[in-house]
């Protein structure tokens, strides 16, 4: 019964940890395929130049990669090793999502307030050179969220010029409309539209949090489990 059970125990981790490694392949790929062809897309803040859409892909994916490997090989190898490597990176991961979660509800209001300061400044960067991906991002959001600027439409004027502001900003979007006075724009803030999404959307992201801490517990759970049986029989269980 014993053996069954961890020769079960043993395939169901490898196959769970296959899927999340080729998840990190796909992620890696789209990384990739976002920096070499949207270069800094979504790069919004000055103070953090590498904070792009494509680096956060890549990053994640590279993570998810190195973590499915070790649970993939270790299971299937049975090896202590990378089962216990496993397990740490795991342990690792959850603790920095708990610290960061804890850290950004303690400094919440100033946490907001530095974003909103960093993203204005971010707008400067709106019609330079080598920073396309920027403005295709703002276009972008102000465009599908009906929204303009970082608080309110006026974060424009000191950017491209008083009573200026980016085409997508108006309500009917045409050549040459955020130059007119005269036409109706989007009035309340990006951020503050994306804040409002959060709130509408709490529960499924909670849902999903709770999803993946739960996946991420299963996870150590199972490597420490194999991991102990292992070291206490000393011998593998083949199927």
């Amino acid at each position: 019964m014993a053996r069954g059970c961890l020769c079960c125990l043993k395939y169901m981790m490898f196959l769970f940890n296959l899927i999340f490694w080729l998840c990190g392949c796909g992620l890696l790929g789209v990384g990739i395929w976002l920096s070499v062809s949207q270069g800094n897309f979504a790069t919004f803040s000055p103070s953090f130049p590498s904070l792009s859409a494509a680096n956060l892909v890549i990053a994640i994916g590279t993570m998810v990669m190195v973590t499915g490997f070790l649970g993939c090989l270790g299971a299937i190898k049975e090896n202590k090793c990378l089962l216990l490597s496993f397990f740490i990176v795991l342990l690792i991961i959850l603790l920095a999502e708990l610290i960061l979660l804890i850290l950004f509800f303690v400094y919440m209001d100033k946490v907001n307030e530095n974003a909103k300061n960093d993203l204005r400044e971010g707008l400067f960067l709106y019609n330079t050179e080598n920073n396309v991906g920027l403005k295709n991002a703002w276009n972008i959001i102000q465009a599908e969220m009906r929204c303009c600027g970082v608080t309110n439409y006026t974060d424009w004027y000191q950017v491209l010029g008083e009573n200026t502001v980016p085409d997508r900003c108006c309500m009917e979007n045409s050549q040459g409309c955020g130059r007119n006075a005269t036409t109706p724009l989007w009035r309340t803030g990006c951020y503050e539209k994306v804040k409002t999404w959060f709130d509408d959307n709490k529960h499924v992201l909670g849902m999903v949090g709770m999803c993946i801490l739960i996946m991420q517990i299963l996870g150590m759970a199972f490597s420490m489990t194999l991991f102990q049986h292992i070291n206490r029989t000393g011998k593998k269980y083949d199927a």
